[in-house]
């Protein structure tokens, strides 16, 4: 017996629902178009909740002394993500929490970091404005302890999950929960998609579009063996982050300066629903963490926390680690590329961000592709996906699964 067909044109299938494709999504349907979102786990829940919700402006390329391309790529970010904050973006992140107004830069007083912030506050041209007035310090730096340099940054913190919440606001019926395993398949003609069938009930729902775009980070590479996709490839830039769970009242957002071109630890800092705060760390605590198991992470953090800020008590805190896969194009000799990135495969448009504060460059560079393409709006008022389909769930914070494995 055959399944009935039911067929939904769109304009365009976004497939992955992290940031880069949360922000295109909701950006494209504001825009006019047909445009659904393909998850196959939840919103967020894999490199975006896994971030440190900052929205930098490279300061953390500066650190050589050099004013990095990645740097210049990178540098009017934060002002794009405070339009979007304000509601004065077609992306409107009003609702979205912010943590931390400014991110900091601080110097533990060595004499290595005091001429790595040296560098990095003239390679920054102004961008960096050192803090002269203890009054003007974050809370945690007005200690007698503390012995060093804070310069702020323009640069914001943001809570990641208000973030997904925020776009996929009121577009929850445009959204697909899929599992390429079972229930979802590619259909392929041509070199290039025909449609994507799923199955709904005893029905096959094929969903057509005229540009599937891929956003799907890690997953990216297993969904282009899906639809035959060869170019380009894709590498992966592991980190062992570590976060701890503790009631020391007061927030950090900084990064560490040490001697190395890499922070000697960047430090976030997340409330929890109990009162308590969840530091996350990373920098090159992170990428060194690599070589070390989760004990040896913790064991190296420890010591790190007690040298850089003595007098903060973290005798009652309970910590875990985290492994956390940065997904890109590849790069000769696995170098960090510079800008978001979008390559061209039929149909189909192949993307990475790169980093969480260009998702909004990356939806520009889609929108001209689109616009070379031909593919113009046509229209959404009444769009949807048909009644029973599942919608995929926004992820829970980074540190819920890890804490409880612990607790």
């Amino acid at each position: 017996m055959s399944r009935k067909i039911q067929t939904l044109d769109s304009d365009v299938v976004v497939i992955g629902g992290g940031i880069a494709g949360l922000w295109l999504f909701n950006a494209l349907n504001k825009q006019g178009y047909k445009a659904l979102l393909l998850e196959n786990a939840s919103l967020g829940g894999g490199q975006t909740i896994k971030s440190q919700g900052i929205v930098h402006g490279g300061t953390k390329y500066t650190l050589s002394g050099n004013l990095t391309k990645a740097a210049e790529c990178i540098v009017g970010m934060p002002d794009r993500w405070r339009r979007a904050l304000a509601g004065e973006d077609e992306v409107d992140l009003r609702d979205v929490r912010t943590l931390s107004e400014g991110h900091y830069l601080w110097s533990p007083g060595d004499i290595g970091s005091r001429m790595t912030s040296f560098f990095a506050s003239k390679a920054l041209r102004g961008r960096v404005d050192q803090l002269k007035k203890e009054e003007d310090f974050p809370a945690i730096f007005k200690h007698k302890g503390f012995k060093g340099k804070v310069y702020q940054l323009n640069e914001i913190v943001l809570d990641i999950r208000t973030v997904i919440q925020a776009l996929t606001k009121g577009l929850e019926s445009r959204t697909l929960k899929v599992d390429w395993n079972s229930d979802t398949k590619v259909v392929s003609a041509n070199g290039g998609i025909e449609c994507i069938e799923h199955q709904l009930g005893d029905e096959t729902l094929q969903i057509k579009a005229k540009k599937y775009i891929m956003t799907a980070g890690e997953g990216t590479a297993d969904l282009m063996k899906l639809m035959g996709i060869s170019k380009p490839e894709m590498q992966l830039r592991p980190l062992h982050m570590v976060m701890l769970k503790h009631s020391h009242p007061e927030p950090l957002y900084a990064h560490c300066l040490g001697t190395k071109i890499v922070p000697r630890m960047t430090i976030t800092s997340h409330p929890t629903e109990d009162g308590q705060w969840v530091w996350y760390l990373g920098g090159e605590i992170a990428e060194d963490g690599m070589s070390r198991n989760p004990e040896e992470q913790i064991r190296v953090a420890r010591r790190e926390l007690s040298v850089l800020l003595p007098w903060v008590n973290l005798d009652d805190a309970e910590w875990a680690t985290l492994f956390v896969n940065r997904a890109e194009p590849k790069q000769n000799k696995l170098l960090r590329p510079d800008a978001a990135f979008i390559q061209e495969a039929g149909s189909t448009l192949v993307t990475w961000p790169t980093k969480l504060a260009l998702a909004p460059n990356l939806t520009d560079e889609v929108g001209k592709q689109l616009q070379h393409s031909d593919i113009e709006p046509s229209g959404n008022d009444g769009f949807a996906l048909p009644e029973g389909v599942v919608h995929p769930e926004i992820c829970q914070p980074f540190w819920t699964e890890a804490l409880n494995k612990n607790a």
